[in-house]
């Protein structure tokens, strides 16, 4: 008999506010350099579209903090599990801005977040330690990856992941890459499970690529030389970050799955962080490259990118959440199922974890 790690509730807070592609047409878009780009905003919108595969994306209410819909989420999650909170030897929340108020472009770090969390759902066990994790997009994956070590080692039973982000604060108007990036918020409740067959999660791996890739995501100015303000917003060098998610991400899934003692053919649904879908449907073809196989076949790989858009750290378990409660056109799962979950972002961060559906 082992211990395992299992996800017994998840729960997730899309926002209100459903910002369609043409919500963009008004704005002024600008290269980094500084210079206008000299196209119509109708054909960067089409482009946009032709490689994202974004056609719109939530946005919260201006009332709304990261912590507000990461509370959200961990609510829903409690009840889905049907757990009382005061049992949780951990709530963890993974972000990367903080709270960030639409009237003061700020990032709030104190308290943390996971602390605000837990005074909102109003547990007061000073055994339950709430403490932030900041990892870039693979943060939440990573929250839960660290939480399965605390398990297996007997430091844990059972915790709260929170993976939540306002992006809309912290996005250029002038940068076309803002119409990437999205907010939202979803939460699992990991607890130990005793069993003689593998179940719940199996392996995980994670890599930190930084040398001349450290800042291929950062935080710097407006792309407009007019912006009338200091503030800095979330950049990206889309291109270089690209080239280089194809290069290592593959094998960082390959090495969870091997670590498994797993094949490719054994894997039922490929949850990978959604930034680009055509990035994804190549990380999947390259990943059944590494087996030999040429595949085009993406029906195992689950999609929300098309109208959720990226909510970095809020995107798995928001797609989890969405997948097992069967809110995902043609996409189920059932107990016995074997799911790879798989992130990357700034750091620049890889993470992958295989994970049984418990209950076969």
């Amino acid at each position: 008999m082992k211990t395992w790690s299992a996800i017994i509730g998840s729960g997730s807070y899309i926002p209100e506010q459903r910002i369609v592609n043409e919500y963009f047409l008004r704005h002024e878009f600008y290269a980094p350099n500084g210079i206008k780009i000299d196209k119509s905003n109708e054909e960067i919108i089409q482009q946009f579209y032709k490689i994202t595969g974004i056609r719109e994306r939530r946005y919260v209410t201006d009332d709304l903090q990261t912590s507000d819909i990461a509370s959200y989420a961990a609510e829903k999650a409690l009840t889905a599990a049907d757990i009382d909170g005061e049992t949780l030897d951990y709530i963890i929340v993974a972000h990367n801005f903080g709270n960030v108020r639409k009237d003061n472009r700020r990032s709030e770090f104190v308290p943390s977040l996971a602390s605000r969390v837990k005074d909102y759902l109003n547990i007061t066990n000073p055994s339950t330690v709430a403490y932030d994790l900041i990892f870039g997009c693979p943060g939440w994956l990573q929250g839960v990856m660290n939480t399965d070590d605390l398990i297996r080692s007997g430091k844990a039973t059972r915790a709260l992941i929170i993976g939540a982000e306002t992006l809309s604060r912290i996005t250029d108007p002038h940068d076309r890459d803002s119409m990437i990036y999205a907010d939202g918020a979803g939460a699992v409740i990991l607890e130990a499970k005793t069993s003689y067959k593998p179940t719940g999660i199996l392996s995980h791996s994670a890599k930190s690529f930084t040398g001349e890739l450290t800042y291929v995501l950062k935080m710097d100015r407006s792309n407009s030389p007019s912006y009338p303000e200091n503030d800095l917003f979330l950049k990206m060098e889309g291109r270089t970050l690209y080239e280089n998610v194809l290069k290592n991400v593959p094998g960082v899934i390959k090495e969870s799955i091997d670590k498994a003692g797993l094949t490719i053919s054994d894997i039922d649904k490929f949850l990978i962080h959604q930034a680009n879908k055509k990035m994804d449907e190549a990380i999947l073809q390259r990943l059944f490259a590494e087996y030999g196989i040429r595949s085009s076949c993406y029906d195992s790989m689950p999609m929300t990118i098309s109208w959720l858009g990226n909510s970095s750290v809020a995107t798995l378990p928001t797609l989890y959440d969405l997948l097992v409660k069967d809110q995902l056109e043609n996409q189920t799962v059932k107990p016995g199922s074997i799911l790879v979950f798989v992130s990357v972002g700034a750091g620049v961060n890889v993470n992958a974890m295989v994970y049984r559906v418990p209950g076969q």
